[in-house]
């Protein structure tokens, strides 16, 4: 069946379609790269050809905020006049990373994405199974390691050994990042095992069990993960692996399992999160485009959580217009 063409409105304007780097004003608000990772993943997966389909995927969506009546007060230095209109953001996309898998193409997507990093306010990435989360923090966070902090969002631990998709936060901690300032939201029964549950105590990470989830609001939970993540003052990475959903709302992520979170849950925490100033770079992962849905919903689930990362941004970010 021949694609139907997308329905051009001009007083709709469709969300994505950012332009390259060079070609927008600098500093940028967000910059946008895509870590096709996939060699080194415990399940088959064509998680490689996520990056283009998500940037697809962003066109079917707007910019614009819907008014919130019961809506909280905006904090402090917020501009609430830029939020309904997104449009006034600085975003530019920065390509892909080429071959990002094994020693060398983590060195190529860290540089990329340091690159990014230092021309703008929050970097996404687009991966890719969840061993871009290395890179990914890695060429955020510099130097800045041991102040740093992270947050994922994911049904598993990711501390096994060796290097897969299901290594990235041990090898983090490896690299200097403190088990303390790592919060684990999402994690779920039969999904995991007991010694890698006991690495992460001994490591002293916070971990939020699934169930945790169904007694307290999502918001309240980041909000607490923000302030660990962040405690030395540092930049905070989020890992957005969407297998943290429940499987109906994402069955293109290979370990996602039924009972997990919402669609809702995933894109409240992920605006949550990017309100806050110190997050300062965003990875999701572990969606592999070729065994979506045929309505492609996991892939736009992920384009939603890029347009969440945006809501949040413009939360916090004066508008460089006015």
């Amino acid at each position: 069946m021949t694609a139907r063409a997308l329905s051009v409105d001009p007083l709709w304007p469709r969300a994505g379609g950012w332009p390259a780097v060079g070609d927008v004003e600098e500093p940028l608000d967000l910059a946008l790269v895509g870590i096709p990772t996939w060699r080194t993943s415990l399940s088959a997966t064509g998680a490689g050809e996520t990056p283009a389909a998500v940037r697809a995927a962003l066109r079917y969506y707007s910019a614009f905020l819907a008014p919130d009546r019961s809506a909280p007060a905006e904090p402090s230095g917020a501009t609430p006049a830029r939020v309904g209109s997104l449009d006034a953001l600085r975003i530019a996309d920065f390509g892909d990373a080429s071959e990002p898998d094994g020693a060398e193409g983590e060195a190529r997507a860290a540089a990329l994405v340091a690159d990014a990093a230092a021309r703008a306010s929050v970097v996404v990435a687009l991966g890719g199974d969840n061993a871009l989360t290395v890179p990914v923090a890695l060429g955020t966070w510099g130097a800045d390691i041991a102040r740093a902090g992270l947050i994922t969002l994911d049904a598993h631990y990711d501390l096994r050994d060796g290097i897969s998709n299901g290594s990235p936060v041990r090898r983090l901690v490896e690299a200097g990042l403190d088990g303390r300032r790592i919060v684990q939201i999402g994690i779920a029964d039969f999904a995991n095992s007991r010694a890698y549950a006991e690495r992460a105590a001994e490591l002293g990470i916070t971990v939020v069990h699934r169930d945790e989830l169904y007694r307290r609001p999502i918001a309240d939970v980041m909000a607490e993960a923000l302030q660990i993540a962040g405690s030395a003052g540092g930049p905070i990475h989020l890992d957005i692996d969407v297998d943290v959903c429940d499987r109906s709302v994402a069955p293109a992520c290979p370990a996602a399992v039924p009972g997990g979170i919402s669609a809702y849950e995933l894109r409240s925490a992920v605006r949550a999160a990017a309100r806050h100033p110190q997050l300062r770079s965003v990875d999701i992962a572990e969606v592999d485009a070729t065994a979506d849905a045929p309505d492609g919903r996991t892939v736009r689930l992920a384009a939603l959580c890029v347009l969440e990362v945006v809501a949040g941004l413009a939360h916090r970010t004066p508008s460089r217009a006015s």
